[in-house]
Order: structure tokens, then sequence, then C-alpha cells
């Protein structure tokens, strides 16, 4: 952080995609929050949504008294969502939500199958159970995790199916008890085809494997629609996962939502119905999920996958003549919606820089790419005002991801200082962002 500036300055106020520090300066900010703030800051409906609750000395404790606000947001999240997802928990944390529908799963099948599949560039959340189901190149360390873990290669469904078959019994029973998959790939900017996820849920049907839909960096508008898999009509996977923006921006709140049948059969009794529903401290708070309410309510009623496809009709095209005039500098550009990733070159005179890194770094086959795309971040921060952020996973691209409050103005003017930055020529970029770095250590 201290590397681009981040970590040395301190914010006064933000508003929408801009934030101000206390030196003065109005910094356009087109990280998104990292998903989290597809309302931008401090959205006006958010913050009022939040004061009426507590000028009005709302309940927050819900466990023994009926939750109005839990039952109206779960009620909600089935209105949006297609089909019969419409039964809902609601944790704090996205890695929360995929444990709990992992959970849910495994339940479904009575503990009797034990193989769970997830891709091979995934990347599900850090705690002990979502961490074994990443197969990002952050996990450079193995903690202990759910067992019975098979990975297969994104957007493959032969793969897929060969997996499926090798844990098949002599009897050719089946294994799988979950399939978990991010339909659109945030951390590398890739996504599956339509083919592929429509034969993944033919394939799920098939063989009774819980289907499990990650969208919690892609939800409520960021990629066009409003969750990514739902621009496929009759597409319905048995549960969905969604964080980040479902809160707002404010609030930190999560959610699973299964399809009626899954959630009954997991936990439709009284021995089982604990084993879940009240298990988190803080699930349902009432302040949490008034604000929720209120996210999705804006998110509906402003057509926030409109506005991502605003964005992409003029962030699309201009990042791909970004490409054309930079050829020795951008490889390529993709992404859709309010999410792009560009993936920079690093120029052969980084192959020196590699050698001569300190040992760690050097065995990192990214590190010269990683460098490049730190010092494009660092030459928009300190000469244009613009907060960026690269990916850790897959080929670490610089991510343009704007909140949905942004305007085609902001997004002009963010790629004209891409473009003015680039001219600079990233040999120029690195050097200057070495010797930076260098000199702030003496």
């Amino acid at each position: 952080m201290t590397s681009f500036g981040f970590g040395r300055e301190l914010v006064d106020h933000a508003q929408g995609p801009w934030i101000h520090t206390r030196d003065g300066r109005r910094i356009l900010d087109f990280t998104g929050g990292v998903g989290v703030l597809n309302h931008g800051h401090n959205h006006p409906r958010i913050l009022a949504a939040r004061q009426r609750f507590q000028q009005q000395q709302r309940m927050e404790v819900h466990k023994t008294y009926f939750s109005p606000y839990l039952a109206a947001l779960a009620h909600n999240l089935a209105a949006v969502l297609p089909g019969d997802l419409d039964m809902s928990f609601l944790p704090n944390s996205g890695a929360e939500a995929v444990e709990g529908a992992v959970k849910l799963a495994y339940k479904y099948h009575g503990g009797k199958r034990n193989t769970i599949m997830r891709s091979d560039i995934s990347f599900h959340g850090k705690l002990l159970g979502s961490g074994s189901l990443t197969g990002s190149s952050q996990n450079h360390f193995t903690f202990p995790g759910i067992p019975g873990v098979v990975s297969f290669p994104y957007d493959d469904l032969a793969a897929v199916q060969a997996a499926v078959d090798a844990t098949r019994d002599r009897r050719g029973k089946c294994d799988v008890y979950a399939i978990l998959i991010e339909p659109f790939s945030a951390s590398t900017m890739r996504w599956c085809s339509e083919e592929f996820l429509r034969g993944l849920r033919e394939l799920c049907t098939r063989e009774d494997i819980v289907l499990i839909f990650d969208e919690i960096y892609t939800g409520w508008g960021k990629t066009g629609t409003m969750f990514y898999f739902m621009r496929y009509p009759g597409l319905i996977p048995d549960v969905v996962t969604t964080s980040k923006s479902f809160g707002g921006g404010k609030s930190s709140i999560s959610a699973y939502v299964a399809r009626r049948p899954i959630f009954h059969k997991a936990y439709e009794s009284f021995n089982d119905a604990l084993l879940q529903s009240t298990s988190t401290t803080y699930y349902g708070f009432g302040e949490e999920t008034a604000t929720a309410i209120e996210a999705i309510n804006v998110a509906v009623e402003e057509d926030f996958p409109a506005r991502a496809r605003d964005i992409e009709r003029v962030l699309g095209p201009g990042l791909a003549r970004l490409a054309k005039e930079h050829p020795d500098a951008i490889a390529e550009v993709r992404g859709v919606g309010a999410l792009w990733g560009v993936f920079l070159d690093a120029p052969r005179v980084l192959d020196l820089v590699t050698k001569l890194a300190p040992g760690g770094l050097a065995k990192d086959p990214q590190f010269g790419t990683k460098l490049v795309t730190c010092a494009v971040i660092s030459a928009l921060y300190r000469d244009h005002d613009i907060y960026t952020y690269y990916t850790l996973n897959g080929k670490n691209p610089l991510v343009v991801g704007p909140s949905l409050v942004t305007g085609t103005a902001e997004v002009e003017h963010f790629l004209d200082r891409l473009d003015q930055t680039l001219a600079h020529g990233l040999p120029r970029l690195v050097t200057r962002f070495v010797k930076e770095k260098v000199s702030s250590l003496w």
C-alpha cells in the first residue's frame, strides 16, 4: 500500500466515485471498492435508511422476536432471483456464505457423498473451508480444509464430466455432492460460456449434484445483468451466493439463496433446523438487513444493470482503442459491464530486474507483470489522482471496475489519463516506480 501512496494518506470524506483526502486531493475511485461499492461511496439513500433505523430506535436483536427486516430482505431476494431460489441465509461475509452453501449441499446428501468440485482458478474466500475451495495462486501455503476437494479446468465441461465419472463406485454411483463455480471470475477476468453453464446444469440435475454459483463480486448489476448468470434465461443454480455490494457499501452482510427443495431436504426438521439457521451471532441484525433492503431497492429502481451497460459502451471501445495505440504496453483487454481487466506486457528489460529481485520475488513467475502493473497504478494515482488496483490471481490484470454511479464523463477522463500514462512507456514508468520504492527505504 505504501508503494502506491495509499497507505500514507488520510481520507477526509468520500461521495459517489470520488475520494477527498485531508491534504485536499480529489481522487477518482475506479476500484469500485473491489466489488463492494456498486452504489458508490455514501449513497444518500443508503445513509438515509441507516439514519431512519437509528432515529426510530429500531430493535437489533431478532432471535427471539420476529424480524420484519429479515423477512422483507428474504422476500426481496426471492423476488429479484429467478425460479424457486427463495430460501435465504444471511451471514456476514462472502466466505461465510460460500461455506454455508457447501454445508447445505453436504447435508442435502445426508453426508453420503464426500467429493466437492471447484475450478482451478477459483477464488471463494480465505477461511479454512472457503480457502480450501480456492484455487488461485494466492494459496501458496496449505492450511487444513474441507476434505474431498477436486479441481477441474475452468470452462471445460468435458473435464468436469470426466472428474465426476472418476468418483463413481462399482455400482456407478456418483460421489460428488456439490460443484462450486464462478460464472464470471472477477479475479482473472474470465467467464464461463453459456454452453458450459447449461451443460453443468444438465449434469448436476442428472447426477443430483448441488450446483452453486458464486456471484459475490459480480452481483447487483456489475456485469450488465442483476447477476451474471441471469443473462441466460432459464439457467438456475441450486444455490447462489452474494455479498459485497449487497450491503450497499455500508452493511457487512452476505447471503446464500437456495432452491426451496434443496433447503427443505437439508434442514426442514426439528432436529436439523438449528444446524444452520441461527449459527451466526450477527445474523439478521436489523440495521444491516434494513441497509441491504435499501441497497436492493436502489439497484432495481436505478437500474444498475443498465448503468453497467452504459459504462461498457464507453469503456469497452475505449480500452480496445488504447490496446491498439499502445501495443507494446497492453497485451489484452477483456471484461463486461463495469468490470474489465487490462493485461499489461512485461517488457524484456524486466528480465534483468527480475534477476536482481530478492529471492522470494525472483521465484514468482508473475513478478515482472506485477511490477509493470504496479508502476502504472502508481503513476495513475500520483500524477492523475486516479485510484485503481490489480488482482493477485491469474495474470494479474489492472482492474477497471468503477462503481455504477460513475458517469460517462468520469469514464472518459479515466481513459484519457490512462492513455497519457502509457504514453510515457512502461520502461520509464517502471524505472521511476523502482527508484521511488528504493528511496522510500532510506
